[in-house]
């Protein structure tokens, strides 16, 4: 920007669209409209000028050296040579074609993202063309991720009116999230600021993390368990709760079921047994139930990826959630309902519990482990054998947008072989990635300034705490020369090839003759509160006043919670039975003396930013966390290699002492790493996914694996040979 004369300078404000935070910016152009400058819009009445550094270094995004600018095919002996776009949506047509009618639509698969989650077409699209072509195999990040939450609803009930909200709460209590870091619970809208705010009116805040995170520094009360022991732990408050009296007497009488169930289930976890097998404090337990239920009446229970990451994660969500339902934390009849959704209102919704099929227990089954479909998608942690598996619905085709599942996605090795295997793999992906060096077609798609956009709708009653969207026209171009694609425009195509229609958001769409981006996003808001020229004009953003109240519980619809179904009881005999022991802990038949636990960075989103070159120096690679005393006892340096092995795998990194993270436990960033035995650790980092199993350590209805709360050992180790490790092994040879 130092080139850059002022006068051939001009501002326009947008929003990013990296992760859930979508802060509001200011984007500087210069005369050629190439991005030069980002930073927080002071102006926006959401995020009040705060952008992180992965938004701030908007620019490295667009103008990267690393770039990919033109469509390319990878050739018999891996190298890749460009091709014109229009060349290699033919091709991969007809090879589509070929591979639909031989084998069938289930011989197609999806996969989605981080970089899949952010552009408001693209969130449903790609599931309604799969949809076209009569595919259920729709995976994606969210069964490797916080899909407990969707099992809990099914299974426990779901409050129509929604839960108390952080802006009007007395007590929030955190389980396993750090939204400082990850953007996400709380207020996610300039989320120290909110933060604080909210402390400074009175607001109290629990903490249970193995890490004394950047979060936990403004708790109240911070609780500091093992990896894999929130479960318990809640119990343990739950009973105390119950025991005491500090429940919500009235509302579990007239809307819990088996609130005696509930009772007797989790007396088995008392405060004293609870506290030793999760080393913690044994009062820590009760405090933790006179600040949450006893002294504040209102504010929620919640988590973050923690605890469904860890061991027991579907039963943990579900213990959480129970806590907000015997203290009765939910929107009551007359109460307002301060977001009841902008693009896709409910309107007004009565304050009852509504009863959710069990989704997983029709509709087509998996053909790997028999489960139905979680939220629509199958479960990602099946994805491999189902593409390695040979017989009838046989995976053949996977197409990828914006996602990195030969590092993402649990038994990394078993990933990558299955990703080798395909018969045609297709990424979406601006970048070299790990991923898209194995497939056989690389589309780039637009930068997110490149393309006219709205927030993601898909949390919009979650994120905001008022109806809110915002319309951001494109601005600027992709780099003259460069080929890139607009990812409706491929898969308009790839149906189109199939003689099929895509029904967009319930929408037939023309197929003989292309919508245009304005008219796709036109469609998104079909069902919005204000006609789309409306928001389209307003350049912050498009409010509404809520007006909408809680309804009175109607008897004939009206359900009640289920607090410990059958499936439930049993999982919860098995949390109790596996108690830890510290230093010794068991998996598979080994024991090892620590647990790893995984942690987000704010330089990165999961594997979003690795290329881009202050986030790179920022964060060149993930390290090992561990305790400062811990690295004393086993003879370990800041800077030594270290092993961490599992029952499964094992990967090197380099050791950092931290104290914030407690004692028997190493904390590791996922979403870094290259493709295995590549030693490019000081160029990206390990995946920590060789160390989990996709074949065990699985969780019923979603098959979420165990990837946190990991039983490892830790060894001193000579590390890969410097060279080696600085050397880019991702980058294949791109052929002119």
């Amino acid at each position: 920007m130092a080139d850059v004369e002022p006068g051939d300078l001009r501002e326009v404000k947008s929003f990013c669209r990296i992760c859930t935070g979508l802060c509001g910016t200011i984007v500087t152009l210069d005369r050629d409209d190439r991005i030069v400058a980002t930073r927080g819009d002071k102006d926006d009445p959401q995020t009040l000028g705060f952008v992180c550094s992965k938004g701030s270094n908007a620019p490295d995004f667009h103008n990267s050296a690393d770039r990919l600018l033109h469509p390319l095919k990878r050739m018999p002996d891996g190298s890749f040579q460009k091709i014109a776009l229009q060349d290699a949506l033919a091709e991969i047509g007809d090879k589509l074609a070929e591979i639909y009618e031989r084998d069938g639509p289930e011989a197609i698969a999806s996969f989605r993202g981080s970089g899949g989650f952010f552009y408001a077409v693209t969130l449903n699209l790609l599931t309604d063309w799969l949809a076209a072509l009569g595919s259920g195999k729709n995976y994606s990040t969210l069964t490797i991720d916080q899909s407990a939450k969707t099992i809990v609803m099914s299974r426990l009930g779901y409050w129509a009116a929604g839960k108390h909200r952080v802006q009007f709460s007395d007590v929030a209590f955190l389980i396993g999230a750090n939204p400082l870091v990850s953007i996400t619970q709380l207020d996610c809208r300039n989320p120290v600021k909110r933060l604080k705010e909210h402390k400074a009116r009175g607001m109290k805040l629990i903490v249970m993390d193995p890490r004394h995170t950047e979060t936990a520094r403004h708790a109240d009360l911070f609780v500091q368990p093992l990896p894999g022991q929130d479960g318990p732990i809640v119990a343990a408050v739950l009973r105390t709760i119950l025991e005491e009296g500090w429940y919500d007497k009235a509302f579990c009488d007239e809307h819990v079921a088996d609130l005696d169930l509930l009772r007797a289930a989790v007396a088995p976890f008392d405060a004293v047994s609870v506290a030793h097998r999760a080393d913690i404090p044994v009062e820590q337990i009760r405090q933790i139930a006179e600040m949450f239920a006893r002294d504040n009446k209102k504010g929620i229970a919640s988590s973050g990826t923690g605890p469904d990451m860890g061991p027991h994660s579907n039963v943990t969500e579900h213990l959480i959630e129970c806590l907000n339902v015997v203290c009765g934390r939910y929107t009551r009849e007359g109460e307002e309902i301060t977001n009841a959704g902008f693009l896709f209102p409910t309107g007004s919704l009565p304050a009852q519990v509504v009863r959710l099929p069990r989704t997983w227990d029709m509709g087509p089954r998996n053909r790997i482990n028999g489960y139905g479909p979680v939220c629509g998608e199958m479960q990602t942690s099946a994805m491999a054998d189902d593409i390695l598996q040979p017989g009838p619905g046989q995976v053949k085709f996977l197409f990828n947008l914006g996602g990195n599942p030969a590092t993402c996605v649990p038994d990394q090795r078993k990933m990558v072989q299955a990703l080798r295997s395909l018969e045609l793999f297709v990424s979406i992906e601006p970048f070299m990635t790990p991923t898209a060096h194995l497939s056989h077609y690389i589309l780039p798609p637009r930068m997110f300034y490149e393309r006219a956009d709205l927030p993601m709708h898909i949390f919009e009653q979650v994120l905001y705490p008022r109806p809110y969207t915002r319309y951001t026209p494109s601005l600027t171009n992709p780099p003259a020369g460069s080929d890139v694609c607009t990812e409706f425009d491929v898969f308009w195509h790839l149906a189109k090839r199939l003689g099929k229609t895509i029904h967009f958001h319930g929408i037939p769409l023309d197929m003989e003759q292309m919508p245009t981006e304005d008219e796709m996003l036109a469609i998104v808001a079909h069902k919005a509160l204000a006609p789309w020229d409306e928001i389209k004009q307003e350049t912050l953003g498009c409010f509404r006043d809520p007006g909408t109240v809680a309804l009175a519980c109607d008897p004939k619809t009206a359900d009640r919670f289920t607090t410990m179904p059958d499936d439930v009881q049993e999982e919860l005999k098995a949390l109790l039975d596996d108690v830890p022991t510290f230093g010794a802990f068991k998996s598979n038949g080994r024991t090892f003396g620590f647990l790893m636990s995984s942690r987000r960075q704010r330089h990165r989103f999961n594997s979003i930013g690795f290329k881009i070159t202050e986030l790179q120096r920022a964060m060149p690679s993930n390290l090992g966390y561990m305790n400062p005393e811990d690295m004393e006892t086993i003879g370990i340096r800041d800077g030594d290699w270290i092993q961490i092995e599992s029952d499964t795998g094992a990967i090197q990194v380099v050791a950092q002492s931290d104290a914030s993270v407690r004692k028997a436990v190493i904390s590791v960033c996922h979403g870094f790493g290259g493709l295995p035995d590549e030693d490019t650790y000081f160029d990206g980092g390990v995946s920590t996914n060789q160390l989990i199993s996709t074949d065990r350590d699985l969780q019923t209805i979603n098959g979420t694996p165990r990837m946190s709360g990991i039983p490892v050992d830790i060894t001193l180790s000579n590390g890969p040979a410097e060279a080696n490790c600085r050397a880019d092994k991702r980058q294949p040879v791109v052929v002119a």
